[in-house]
């Protein structure tokens, strides 16, 4: 057994990663680090008395070559007697869709699919390929970024109990090593040589530059340091814990802070509003230490004064305790993967008078075409609004708010964003994701109960008028 593997299976046994009868997925990109994963579990798997499956995802991102990474995948599984697995995502489209990076969507690509596949397989792990060089570079990134104590325990070996990293005691050196001399001949990602990300940066500029001119043994002084941090957050964490029983409840989905946590230590403060933040909101994803800091002066301040968080959280001073809680979770929770269509334009007639409830909303939409004859009072109703049908080209649909959002208003030039037309119409925070939003062909047309967009206008020259209401909750 060569000295490497021992290392790892040392690492397994040090964190308790592996147990008789596990069914093991592997991430495999068909890089060094997954392939070396990869076959120091297969030369293990006895052992252990495990069972291992290869799970690889194709990115699309870098074309012939990104297939070859994946039928590389399959041949190396079929060669070690392996189960494959894999999946094909456009990462760009999800990334555009979704208004998140391209590494946010593959990351969640990947992991979507991992559970998938632990569902489908009846597994309890899966294996990830970070090393003791990742978790450097992790520790770098979260400094300069500011993070806490928590942020500086960099990647944990075992995460949830399910999430296992048997090689993050591996360098990079040593993985490349044991891979050339089992001939595993992995693939090479040429983007990971290319400074166009941060992460690249640290490991192609700001690491070399360290160990040349500061500290030849950065990589395991980091990793010291995440391992030290690790310990104490551990000890804090476990205080938080009993001090969250102490002063925090559950009831009708709110979590209410006692007056009395203020007395506490700000370290066990914030953590303890970080576990209420986690039980109300099921993450902790976009919460910052400014979030934190603006629930803390609530305790210091007069009952009624309220912070809105992202995700819908907010929290709200109420006779000096805190209560913590969604606004609108129902609605919420299902803002928003994309537009719910009302109608094709070929599906309106003047003999159809469309109505319909959107439970997601808790809307109901009417539409229906204006007689030739009829006469119509423009502006009475802020819930009935008319259009030129005419300028229609395919459909109809309704939705909440997107990041980057813009809106053309009726007797504005140009066009501004939905973000400061919110801020100039003074609505109030908690409401602004739960405006519904009309759109034309994907174009905002009404801010429902406020302004109508320019472009689609009733003016002499219409020809054919829509007339749109939309009431809240369901109407006959």
């Amino acid at each position: 057994m060569s000295i490497l593997l021992q290392k790892v299976i040392d690492f397994i046994n040090k964190y308790s990663m592996l147990n008789k009868g596990d069914r093991v997925i592997v991430a495999l990109s068909g890089g060094p680090d997954s392939v070396c994963l990869m076959h120091m579990l297969n030369e293990v798997k006895e052992i252990y008395d495990i069972e291992i499956y290869g799970a690889h995802v194709n990115h699309c991102l870098r074309g012939e070559e990104a297939d070859e990474d994946e039928a590389y995948a399959e041949r190396f599984c079929r060669s070690l007697g392996v189960e494959f697995y894999s999946k094909k995502v456009d990462i760009n489209e999800m990334a555009k869709r979704q208004n998140i990076s391209s590494e946010t969507a593959g990351r969640e690509a990947r992991y979507r699919f991992f559970n998938e596949l632990k569902e489908r397989l009846g597994a309890n792990k899966i294996a990830l390929a970070h090393n003791l060089n990742d978790q450097a570079e992790t520790v770098l990134m979260r400094i300069m970024r500011g993070a806490g104590i928590e942020g500086l325990q960099g990647i944990k070996p075992v995460r949830d109990g399910i999430f296992i990293r048997p090689i993050l005691v591996l360098k990079r050196e040593e993985i490349e090593s044991y891979c050339a001399f089992n001939q595993l001949n992995p693939r090479t990602d040429k983007t990971n040589f290319e400074n166009i990300y941060n992460r690249n940066k640290v490991r192609l500029e700001l690491i070399p530059y360290i160990e040349k001119n500061f500290n030849k043994d950065i990589l395991n002084t980091l990793n010291r340091l995440a391992n030290i941090v690790s310990k104490d957050n551990e000890y804090i964490d476990e205080v938080a814990g009993k001090k969250y029983k102490t002063y925090c409840s559950l009831e009708n989905n709110t979590v209410t802070l006692n007056k009395r946590l203020a007395e506490e230590h700000e370290a066990i403060i914030s953590r303890v509003i970080r576990k209420a933040l986690y039980e109300i909101n099921g993450s902790l994803v976009n919460i910052e230490m400014i979030h934190i800091g603006d629930i803390i002066d609530l305790f210091t301040i007069g009952t009624g004064k309220k912070v809105t968080l992202p995700s819908g959280v907010q929290a709200e001073n109420v006779y000096g305790d805190i209560r913590i809680y969604k606004v609108n979770e129902t609605i919420q929770d299902k803002t928003f993967d994309g537009c719910i269509v009302l109608l094709a334009k070929n599906d309106i007639s003047r003999e159809i008078l469309f109505s319909r409830y959107i439970e997601e909303m808790d809307v109901t939409v009417g539409i229906r075409l204006v007689k030739k004859d009829e006469i119509i009072k423009f502006g009475e109703d802020p819930y009935k609004k008319y259009f030129d049908y005419d300028k229609i080209i395919n459909s109809i649909s309704i939705r909440y708010r997107l990041q980057g959002d813009r809106f053309s208003p009726y007797g504005m030039k140009g066009s501004k964003k939905i973000k400061d037309l919110f801020m100039d119409l003074k609505i109030p925070k908690d409401e602004r994701d739960n405006i519904p939003l009309l759109c034309f062909d994907e174009e905002i047309v009404w801010v429902v109960g406020y302004n109508v967009s320019n472009n689609y206008i009733v003016t002499k020259n219409t020809k054919n008028i829509l007339e749109i209401k939309i009431r809240k909750g369901e109407t006959k």
